[in-house]
Protein backbone atom coordinates (compact mmCIF):
# COMPACT_ATOMS: atom_id res chain seq x y z
CA UNK A 1 0.00 0.00 0.00
CA UNK A 2 1.21 3.28 -0.80
CA UNK A 3 0.53 6.32 1.81
CA UNK A 4 0.06 9.81 0.88
CA UNK A 5 -1.33 13.19 2.49
CA UNK A 6 -4.20 14.38 0.52
CA UNK A 7 -5.68 17.64 -0.31
CA UNK A 8 -8.74 17.64 -2.04
CA UNK A 9 -9.06 21.57 -2.46
CA UNK A 10 -12.47 22.77 -2.26
CA UNK A 11 -13.87 22.41 -5.61
CA UNK A 12 -12.89 18.49 -5.19
CA UNK A 13 -14.74 18.08 -1.66
CA UNK A 14 -18.23 19.99 -1.77
CA UNK A 15 -17.79 22.30 -4.97
CA UNK A 16 -18.09 21.71 -8.63
CA UNK A 17 -16.25 18.84 -8.73
CA UNK A 18 -17.48 16.66 -6.11
CA UNK A 19 -17.33 14.13 -8.75
CA UNK A 20 -13.93 14.42 -9.00
CA UNK A 21 -13.33 14.00 -5.32
CA UNK A 22 -15.61 10.69 -5.36
CA UNK A 23 -14.14 9.02 -8.19
CA UNK A 24 -11.01 9.82 -6.70
CA UNK A 25 -11.57 7.81 -3.46
CA UNK A 26 -13.26 4.92 -5.39
CA UNK A 27 -9.86 4.36 -7.28
CA UNK A 28 -8.29 4.06 -4.52
CA UNK A 29 -8.64 0.48 -3.46
CA UNK A 30 -7.79 -1.12 -6.71
CA UNK A 31 -4.88 0.97 -6.81
CA UNK A 32 -3.51 -0.19 -3.98
CA UNK A 33 -2.68 3.30 -2.49
CA UNK A 34 -4.19 5.67 0.47
CA UNK A 35 -5.06 9.32 0.17
CA UNK A 36 -5.34 10.62 4.22
CA UNK A 37 -6.86 13.96 3.95
CA UNK A 38 -4.60 16.46 5.88
CA UNK A 39 -6.25 17.17 8.82
CA UNK A 40 -7.75 21.00 9.25
CA UNK A 41 -6.47 21.95 5.93
CA UNK A 42 -7.32 25.42 4.23
CA UNK A 43 -8.11 26.96 0.86
CA UNK A 44 -4.70 26.62 -1.27
CA UNK A 45 -4.97 30.21 -1.86
CA UNK A 46 -5.95 29.94 -5.09
CA UNK A 47 -4.01 31.60 -8.49
CA UNK A 48 -4.64 34.41 -9.18
CA UNK A 49 -4.12 35.66 -4.76
CA UNK A 50 -0.44 36.45 -5.64
CA UNK A 51 -1.13 39.29 -7.86
CA UNK A 52 -3.63 41.11 -4.77
CA UNK A 53 -1.59 40.56 -1.75
CA UNK A 54 1.64 37.82 -2.40
CA UNK A 55 2.56 37.38 1.10
CA UNK A 56 -1.08 36.63 2.32
CA UNK A 57 -0.79 34.42 -0.73
CA UNK A 58 1.83 32.05 0.26
CA UNK A 59 0.72 32.36 4.07
CA UNK A 60 -2.77 30.49 3.31
CA UNK A 61 -0.84 27.86 0.87
CA UNK A 62 2.11 27.53 3.43
CA UNK A 63 -0.35 26.63 6.41
CA UNK A 64 -1.38 23.35 4.49
CA UNK A 65 2.29 22.36 3.76
CA UNK A 66 3.37 22.82 7.42
CA UNK A 67 0.53 20.38 8.18
CA UNK A 68 1.12 17.73 5.44
CA UNK A 69 4.64 18.14 6.90
CA UNK A 70 3.89 16.80 10.36
CA UNK A 71 2.48 13.31 8.47
CA UNK A 72 5.82 13.04 6.84
CA UNK A 73 4.09 12.35 3.34
CA UNK A 74 4.12 13.68 0.15
CA UNK A 75 1.62 16.44 -0.18
CA UNK A 76 -1.06 15.13 -3.38
CA UNK A 77 -4.12 17.23 -4.73
CA UNK A 78 -6.20 16.78 -7.58
CA UNK A 79 -6.58 19.82 -8.53
CA UNK A 80 -4.23 21.69 -10.90
CA UNK A 81 -5.01 25.15 -9.26
CA UNK A 82 -4.03 23.52 -5.83
CA UNK A 83 -0.94 21.86 -7.63
CA UNK A 84 0.29 25.44 -9.13
CA UNK A 85 -0.39 27.34 -5.89
CA UNK A 86 0.95 24.93 -3.24
CA UNK A 87 3.94 23.90 -5.39
CA UNK A 88 4.83 27.79 -6.06
CA UNK A 89 4.45 28.80 -2.52
CA UNK A 90 7.00 25.87 -1.97
CA UNK A 91 9.33 26.59 -4.41
CA UNK A 92 9.60 30.53 -3.31
CA UNK A 93 10.06 29.70 0.09
CA UNK A 94 12.87 27.64 -0.39
CA UNK A 95 14.45 30.22 -3.32
CA UNK A 96 13.96 33.28 -0.94
CA UNK A 97 14.72 32.59 2.94
CA UNK A 98 13.21 36.25 3.64
CA UNK A 99 9.79 35.47 2.44
CA UNK A 100 10.18 31.82 4.46
CA UNK A 101 10.44 33.91 7.39
CA UNK A 102 7.72 36.25 6.74
CA UNK A 103 5.81 33.28 6.55
CA UNK A 104 7.13 31.50 9.57
CA UNK A 105 6.38 34.24 11.82
CA UNK A 106 2.42 34.24 10.32
CA UNK A 107 1.93 31.07 10.87
CA UNK A 108 3.49 31.00 14.36
CA UNK A 109 0.36 32.61 15.58
CA UNK A 110 -1.40 28.99 14.82
CA UNK A 111 1.52 27.09 16.52
CA UNK A 112 3.15 25.84 12.97
CA UNK A 113 6.55 26.00 11.11
CA UNK A 114 7.39 25.34 7.85
CA UNK A 115 10.41 24.09 7.49
CA UNK A 116 10.58 23.24 3.59
CA UNK A 117 10.61 19.49 3.30
CA UNK A 118 7.20 18.49 1.91
CA UNK A 119 7.44 17.18 -1.88
CA UNK A 120 3.79 18.78 -3.80
CA UNK A 121 2.20 16.71 -6.38
CA UNK A 122 -0.47 16.11 -8.57
CA UNK A 123 -2.71 13.28 -8.23
CA UNK A 124 -2.50 11.98 -11.77
CA UNK A 125 1.50 12.55 -11.82
CA UNK A 126 1.65 10.18 -8.82
CA UNK A 127 -0.39 7.78 -10.45
CA UNK A 128 1.52 7.92 -14.17
CA UNK A 129 5.00 7.74 -12.12
CA UNK A 130 4.05 5.51 -8.50
CA UNK A 131 1.94 3.32 -9.54
CA UNK A 132 2.92 3.05 -13.40
CA UNK A 133 1.44 1.96 -16.99
CA UNK A 134 2.29 -1.21 -16.60
CA UNK A 135 0.44 -1.97 -13.38
CA UNK A 136 -2.11 0.26 -14.09
CA UNK A 137 -2.71 -2.43 -17.50
CA UNK A 138 -2.08 -5.17 -15.69
CA UNK A 139 -5.33 -4.16 -13.48
CA UNK A 140 -7.29 -2.99 -16.56
CA UNK A 141 -10.39 -5.85 -16.46
CA UNK A 142 -12.75 -3.44 -18.28
CA UNK A 143 -10.78 -2.29 -21.48
CA UNK A 144 -11.92 0.96 -22.91
CA UNK A 145 -11.35 -0.41 -26.62
CA UNK A 146 -12.58 1.12 -29.69
CA UNK A 147 -13.24 4.59 -27.29
CA UNK A 148 -11.59 7.82 -28.83
CA UNK A 149 -10.69 10.04 -26.00
CA UNK A 150 -8.84 13.80 -26.33
CA UNK A 151 -6.36 13.92 -23.80
CA UNK A 152 -6.73 17.63 -22.19
CA UNK A 153 -3.80 18.47 -19.88
CA UNK A 154 -4.77 22.26 -19.35
CA UNK A 155 -2.25 24.77 -18.79
CA UNK A 156 -1.52 24.16 -15.58
CA UNK A 157 -0.19 20.53 -15.30
CA UNK A 158 3.02 20.19 -16.81
CA UNK A 159 3.99 23.75 -15.60
CA UNK A 160 5.52 24.07 -12.76
CA UNK A 161 9.22 23.20 -12.44
CA UNK A 162 10.78 20.75 -11.97
CA UNK A 163 7.80 18.74 -14.57
CA UNK A 164 7.14 15.47 -14.70
CA UNK A 165 6.32 15.95 -18.75
CA UNK A 166 7.26 18.31 -21.93
CA UNK A 167 5.79 21.42 -21.08
CA UNK A 168 5.60 22.20 -25.17
CA UNK A 169 4.24 18.53 -25.94
CA UNK A 170 2.77 16.69 -23.10
CA UNK A 171 2.54 12.88 -23.82
CA UNK A 172 1.41 11.24 -20.23
CA UNK A 173 -2.61 11.83 -20.36
CA UNK A 174 -2.14 10.48 -23.93
CA UNK A 175 -0.17 7.41 -22.76
CA UNK A 176 -2.47 6.79 -20.13
CA UNK A 177 -5.08 6.94 -22.07
CA UNK A 178 -3.72 3.91 -24.87
CA UNK A 179 -2.77 1.84 -21.31
CA UNK A 180 -6.68 1.94 -20.44
CA UNK A 181 -7.38 0.29 -23.90
CA UNK A 182 -8.88 3.22 -25.41
CA UNK A 183 -7.96 5.58 -28.49
CA UNK A 184 -5.79 8.81 -27.86
CA UNK A 185 -7.55 10.89 -30.60
CA UNK A 186 -4.98 14.06 -32.32
CA UNK A 187 -5.85 17.08 -30.26
CA UNK A 188 -3.36 19.91 -30.68
CA UNK A 189 -4.96 22.33 -28.42
CA UNK A 190 -4.50 20.03 -25.62
CA UNK A 191 -2.45 22.18 -23.54
CA UNK A 192 -4.42 25.51 -24.18
CA UNK A 193 -6.01 27.35 -21.42
CA UNK A 194 -10.18 26.82 -20.81
CA UNK A 195 -10.68 30.25 -19.81
CA UNK A 196 -10.62 30.24 -16.59
CA UNK A 197 -12.11 32.34 -14.31
CA UNK A 198 -12.97 34.47 -17.08
CA UNK A 199 -16.49 32.87 -18.00
CA UNK A 200 -17.59 35.16 -15.09
CA UNK A 201 -16.00 38.57 -15.54
CA UNK A 202 -15.07 38.01 -19.72
CA UNK A 203 -17.93 35.17 -20.17
CA UNK A 204 -17.48 35.82 -24.12
CA UNK A 205 -13.85 35.35 -24.30
CA UNK A 206 -13.81 32.63 -22.51
CA UNK A 207 -16.79 30.74 -24.51
CA UNK A 208 -14.74 31.34 -27.59
CA UNK A 209 -11.63 29.47 -25.30
CA UNK A 210 -14.29 26.67 -24.82
CA UNK A 211 -15.06 26.68 -28.40
CA UNK A 212 -11.88 26.29 -29.82
CA UNK A 213 -11.02 23.40 -27.72
CA UNK A 214 -14.17 21.34 -28.51
CA UNK A 215 -13.74 22.01 -32.04
CA UNK A 216 -10.08 20.71 -31.77
CA UNK A 217 -11.36 17.82 -30.02
CA UNK A 218 -14.02 16.78 -32.51
CA UNK A 219 -12.15 17.65 -35.39
CA UNK A 220 -9.65 14.95 -34.13
CA UNK A 221 -12.36 12.49 -33.72
CA UNK A 222 -12.81 12.32 -29.80
CA UNK A 223 -16.15 11.20 -28.64
CA UNK A 224 -15.25 12.53 -24.87
CA UNK A 225 -12.51 14.64 -23.75
CA UNK A 226 -10.89 13.70 -19.86
CA UNK A 227 -9.13 16.53 -17.84
CA UNK A 228 -7.41 16.81 -14.94
CA UNK A 229 -8.28 19.80 -14.32
CA UNK A 230 -11.92 20.74 -12.35
CA UNK A 231 -11.87 24.24 -13.46
CA UNK A 232 -11.19 22.89 -16.91
CA UNK A 233 -13.85 20.05 -16.61
CA UNK A 234 -16.59 22.75 -15.37
CA UNK A 235 -15.89 25.36 -17.68
CA UNK A 236 -16.01 22.42 -20.78
CA UNK A 237 -18.89 20.81 -19.16
CA UNK A 238 -21.41 23.55 -17.87
CA UNK A 239 -20.71 25.86 -20.48
CA UNK A 240 -20.72 23.88 -23.52
CA UNK A 241 -24.41 24.42 -24.50
CA UNK A 242 -23.75 27.98 -24.05
CA UNK A 243 -20.87 27.68 -26.57
CA UNK A 244 -22.75 26.01 -28.85
CA UNK A 245 -25.88 27.86 -28.99
CA UNK A 246 -22.94 31.50 -29.55
CA UNK A 247 -20.95 29.51 -32.05
CA UNK A 248 -24.31 27.27 -33.97
CA UNK A 249 -22.24 23.96 -33.36
CA UNK A 250 -23.72 21.28 -30.78
CA UNK A 251 -20.72 19.11 -29.49
CA UNK A 252 -22.46 17.14 -27.42
CA UNK A 253 -18.77 15.69 -25.68
CA UNK A 254 -18.47 14.25 -22.10
CA UNK A 255 -15.90 15.68 -20.36
CA UNK A 256 -14.47 13.13 -17.76
CA UNK A 257 -12.38 13.56 -15.03
CA UNK A 258 -8.79 10.99 -15.94
CA UNK A 259 -10.14 8.78 -12.27
CA UNK A 260 -13.78 8.34 -13.59
CA UNK A 261 -11.89 7.11 -16.97
CA UNK A 262 -9.55 5.13 -14.75
CA UNK A 263 -12.14 3.53 -12.48
CA UNK A 264 -14.43 2.42 -15.55
CA UNK A 265 -11.06 0.76 -17.24
CA UNK A 266 -10.48 -1.32 -13.35
CA UNK A 267 -14.38 -2.15 -13.17
CA UNK A 268 -15.10 0.10 -10.56
CA UNK A 269 -19.20 0.76 -10.25
CA UNK A 270 -20.34 4.01 -12.31
CA UNK A 271 -22.12 5.13 -9.44
CA UNK A 272 -19.01 5.38 -7.20
CA UNK A 273 -17.43 7.19 -10.13
CA UNK A 274 -20.09 9.95 -9.78
CA UNK A 275 -20.70 9.62 -13.46
CA UNK A 276 -24.67 10.69 -12.83
CA UNK A 277 -23.11 13.99 -11.71
CA UNK A 278 -21.62 15.19 -15.15
CA UNK A 279 -23.80 17.77 -17.21
CA UNK A 280 -23.05 16.43 -20.36
CA UNK A 281 -24.36 13.20 -20.02
CA UNK A 282 -21.93 10.19 -20.57
CA UNK A 283 -24.68 7.23 -21.43
CA UNK A 284 -24.15 7.79 -25.12
CA UNK A 285 -20.45 7.46 -24.94
CA UNK A 286 -19.96 4.82 -22.11
CA UNK A 287 -23.12 2.68 -22.35
CA UNK A 288 -20.96 -0.66 -22.78
CA UNK A 289 -18.84 -0.29 -20.67
CA UNK A 290 -20.91 1.33 -17.77
CA UNK A 291 -22.47 -1.84 -18.01
CA UNK A 292 -19.57 -4.19 -17.76
CA UNK A 293 -18.42 -2.42 -14.80
CA UNK A 294 -21.51 -2.99 -12.67
CA UNK A 295 -21.61 -6.28 -13.50
CA UNK A 296 -17.92 -6.55 -12.30
CA UNK A 297 -18.49 -4.38 -9.29
CA UNK A 298 -18.21 -6.10 -5.65
CA UNK A 299 -21.16 -6.18 -3.72
CA UNK A 300 -19.76 -4.03 -0.95
CA UNK A 301 -21.66 -0.90 0.18
CA UNK A 302 -20.00 2.84 0.15
CA UNK A 303 -20.37 2.65 4.30
CA UNK A 304 -18.00 -0.68 4.49
CA UNK A 305 -15.42 0.83 2.32
CA UNK A 306 -15.68 4.48 3.77
CA UNK A 307 -15.35 2.48 7.19
CA UNK A 308 -12.70 0.80 6.18
CA UNK A 309 -10.72 3.57 5.12
CA UNK A 310 -11.23 5.28 8.12
CA UNK A 311 -9.77 2.22 10.56
CA UNK A 312 -6.26 2.18 7.89
CA UNK A 313 -6.14 6.14 7.97
CA UNK A 314 -6.36 6.06 11.69
CA UNK A 315 -4.02 3.38 11.65
CA UNK A 316 -1.21 4.84 9.71
CA UNK A 317 -1.37 8.48 11.65
CA UNK A 318 -1.10 6.82 15.39
CA UNK A 319 2.03 5.16 14.59
CA UNK A 320 3.11 8.24 13.41
CA UNK A 321 2.96 9.79 16.55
Amino acid sequence: MKYYSYFPGCSSSEGTAVAYGLSTQAICGPLEMELVELEDWNCCGTTPYSSTDELASVAVATRNLALAEKTGLDLVTPCSACYTSLNRANSQLRQYPDLRDKVNDCLTSVGLEYKGTVRVRHLFEVIYNDIGLKVIESKVVNPLSELKVAAYYGCQLVRPEPGFDNKYNPQSLDEFIVSLGAESTPFPLKDRCCGSSLVIPEVDIALGLIHKLLESAASGGAKCMVTVCPLCQTNLDAYQAMASRKFGTRYNLPILFFTQLLGLALGVEPKALALDKNIISTERVLARFTSKSAERAPATSKSAIERESSLRTKALLKGRE
